[in-house]
């Protein structure tokens, strides 16, 4: 029977325990790993999503002693639907993403219940997991946007695989800022509106001076390169950052400024070390910059400011 007389005291206060399993705090269950062999299928980005208008993955030579092997795998490719990733052995974060979408196949999937999980296929101590998230001001961060990969009769598949550690970013809430999340959302349902398909690629700057924050240096800055056709058949590419200044040696993460820029291919192969092969020969802002002899860059305040 219910006593309703019951007023306790401090003394007659008991302390929750692990039997106690009701009222654990969800960060105190296990976060889950993906084994290795549930990606047996999975064919990852596809250089020929464009048809005629190829376009491979980055090439990483120039940074080869940084690129964290993956067994079974050439060229160090962790491949999930409808997307891949090759991670950073340094920093534990992914050097880059590399996504294909079909804006005529999207299919709306639920976000779930955020069900972050290490791949199996690489050690746990190569990716920055929960530890780098707990009791702070960052997101987890998708560089694969979520929704990106969602086609076909896979879709579901590759909503789940979005939310692995591999795929994930330290982001202030900055970064999630209208500008760059309008330019996502612009990829997404322009290629849903035309029905057209496009490749795109995404990954942190990383640079010597990176704050260091429980054990991981933090990227401040993130890039954007997109590949597509033009309805009129011509191939286009075109390149973004977004630059921000964050002081993290404070308890408290202070947020600076930060900008959305367009630029050139060639400028996103300069910053990190990446070679995207002929994609530069359809943006214009290489094309422009090589002719001008300087670095041309727009700053980008809406979606009115893009040039395709």
């Amino acid at each position: 029977m219910t006593d309703l007389s019951y007023r306790p005291r401090l003394k007659d206060l008991r302390p929750i325990t692990s039997t106690n399993n009701g009222l654990l705090a969800p960060d105190a269950t296990a976060v889950r790993t993906s084994p290795a062999s549930s990606f047996a299928e999975r064919q990852g980005y596809q250089a020929e999503h464009l048809g005629a208008f190829v376009v491979p993955l980055p090439g990483t030579a120039a940074i080869a002693a940084d690129v964290l092997p993956v067994a079974g795998s050439a060229d160090a490719r962790l491949d999930y639907e409808h997307f891949s990733i090759v991670m950073s052995k340094s920093r534990r974060l992914a050097l880059f993403t590399g996504v294909n979408i079909d804006g005529s196949a999207s299919v709306s999937v639920s976000r779930g219940g955020d069900p972050w999980a290490f791949d199996g296929r690489i050690p746990e101590g190569a990716q920055a997991g929960d530890e780098l998230y707990a009791n702070n001001d960052f997101d987890r961060g998708h560089l694969v946007r979520r929704e990106d990969p969602n086609w076909g009769p896979t879709a579901g598949v590759a909503n789940r695989d979005t939310f692995h550690f591999t795929n994930c970013a330290p982001q202030l809430s900055a970064f999630n800022q209208r500008t760059w999340l309008s330019l996502e959302d612009y990829i997404l349902t322009n290629t849903r509106r035309v029905g057209e398909r496009a490749n795109v690629f995404t990954g942190p700057v990383f640079r010597q001076n990176d704050p260091v924050y429980r054990d991981v240096a933090i990227p401040l800055a993130y890039w954007k390169v997109v590949a597509f056709i033009h309805d009129d058949g011509r191939p286009s590419a075109s390149a973004y950052l977004i630059d921000h200044d964050v002081d993290l040696t404070e308890q408290t993460l202070l947020f600076g400024t930060f900008k959305t820029y367009q630029q050139s291919v060639l400028s996103i192969e300069g910053l990190t070390d990446l070679d995207f092969g002929e994609l530069h020969q359809f943006d214009g802002f290489s094309n422009e910059e090589r002719d001008r002899g300087e670095v041309v860059r727009r700053l980008i305040t809406g979606l009115e400011d893009i040039l395709v």
